[in-house]
């Protein structure tokens, strides 16, 4: 699920789109997820969109639709070890490329939501907001979602103080608190900067 080589002998059929988002940039805990979604166009999934913009009921229900009818998909991750020795944008290409790398199908144009794509072995295409107007970028956005809330979800049983379940590693005042009473654990980012003043001496 993390191929980071260039595709090899997958099939590549004419005029295939993937797209691909991430999820999980700004957290101060946890990896940085990427999906990439190749959609079939003779199955159409109604409701795509943002999937910041979507309940987490339906962003299941979404998620459980794109894997049924879509041609392809795959999730890449970065860990926390390489947000902190790569920083925090080239980690966010690393599982882009890892996402887009794992296609059981080769796309001849990836779709990218944002003004920055990773180096790939295919065609790319930045689209500012795409995630809200590019329907395989939209089902990319929900897949990464609904996989790394899911991932956090089963990291606050590791880490029950910190509330990962209901805050996903990002940084509100519940979290901030946690770390201010336990300190960081293993899955926190500790390039980041609140996470680095706990930690210095």
């Amino acid at each position: 699920m993390q191929a980071e080589l260039p595709f090899s002998s997958v099939e590549r059929l004419p005029g295939l789109v993937a797209g691909c988002d991430e999820v999980g940039r700004g957290p101060w805990a946890g990896p940085v997820v990427a999906a990439a979604v190749i959609l079939d166009p003779a199955r159409v999934i109604s409701g795509l969109a943002d999937s910041k913009a979507l309940t987490a009921r339906r962003r299941v229900q979404l998620d459980g639709l794109i894997r049924d009818a879509c041609l392809a998909m795959c999730i890449g991750q970065a860990s926390v070890e390489e947000i902190d020795r790569l920083n925090i944008l080239q980690a966010t290409f690393l599982a882009m490329q890892r996402a887009v790398a794992g296609l059981a199908l080769r796309p001849e144009l990836v779709l990218v939501d944002g003004n920055r794509a990773p180096d790939l072995p295919v065609a790319c295409q930045t689209i500012v907001g795409g995630d809200a107007t590019q329907p395989a970028i939209s089902a990319a956005s929900i897949v990464a979602k609904v996989f790394r809330d899911s991932l956090m979800q089963n990291l606050a049983d590791q880490y029950p103080v910190y509330g990962f379940e209901r805050h996903f590693g990002y940084g509100t005042m519940q979290h901030r608190q946690a770390l201010q009473q336990h300190g960081p654990c293993a899955e926190h980012r500790r390039s980041f900067s609140p996470i680095r003043r706990l930690i210095q001496p």
